[in-house]
């Protein structure tokens, strides 16, 4: 079964194709620009070209529904729906914090905790197992300070995104591991992706909305003083 497969919840636009387990190709670039607008669907043709097939022989399409950018979700959304009613094949959507721990799974970590930097001192966050990547907590946007995650002081945990740049000064977790360059990635929902499929878990594309989590805040331009 051949799959296209888009992740644009962070400053990683990322395309992937796969038939099955097996990765085709992979497009994406982190940047700092959030690109998804201009490079999203680029990097679908790219992606299709490097595994050397075409779009209408793709059989379902997969979307990391987030959390993350409020746009880049709604960039990704919008692209994986249009790929579904064009193709007529189903959608599958992935908590994206999910692709963040799938390749550190099974390394000797008791958990693994996604931080994806929202504003200020908040996170989006879950809790995961780091060898079956089951969920321990469900995924939250959290407020950080030196009191959060302590009751983990005493195990072996990684914690990866963006966001630990911020939580490593203020958490009192000397033994914890840190790695600020994890990004959500296209090639990582493969596992959960077949899962679903599997079982048949497949989105209403008529109600379908990504995972946001909390409500968009824009920022009001200030008036002009006279």
């Amino acid at each position: 079964m051949k799959i296209l497969y888009l992740e644009t919840s962070s400053k990683n636009c990322s395309v992937a194709v796969s038939d099955n387990e097996k990765l085709l190709c992979l497009c994406e670039e982190v940047s700092e620009n959030y690109k998804q607008s201009e490079s999203l669907h680029t990097y679908v043709e790219w992606a299709l070209e490097g595994a050397g097939i075409s779009l209408k022989e793709i059989e379902a399409v997969s979307l990391g529904k987030g959390p993350g950018s409020y746009t880049g979700l709604r960039i990704g959304a919008a692209s994986a729906k249009g790929f579904c009613y064009g193709l007529r094949v189903p959608l599958v959507a992935v908590n994206s914090l999910e692709s963040m721990i799938e390749p550190f799974l099974g390394d000797n970590y008791g958990l693994i905790v996604p931080l994806v930097d929202a504003r200020r001192m908040e996170v989006y966050t879950a809790v995961y197992d780091g060898k079956t990547g089951k969920e321990l907590s469900e995924t939250e946007a959290k407020i950080l300070d030196e009191a959060s995650f302590e009751e983990f002081k005493d195990k072996k945990v990684l914690f990866v995104g963006d966001g630990t740049k911020k939580a490593k000064d203020i958490l009192n977790l000397p033994d914890a591991t840190f790695k600020d360059d994890v990004y959500p990635s296209a090639q990582y929902l493969i596992t959960k992706t077949l899962e679903k499929i599997k079982y048949k878990e497949f989105e209403d594309m008529a109600y379908f909305e990504p995972f946001y989590l909390k409500d968009f805040h824009g920022v009001k331009k200030k008036k002009s003083e006279e």
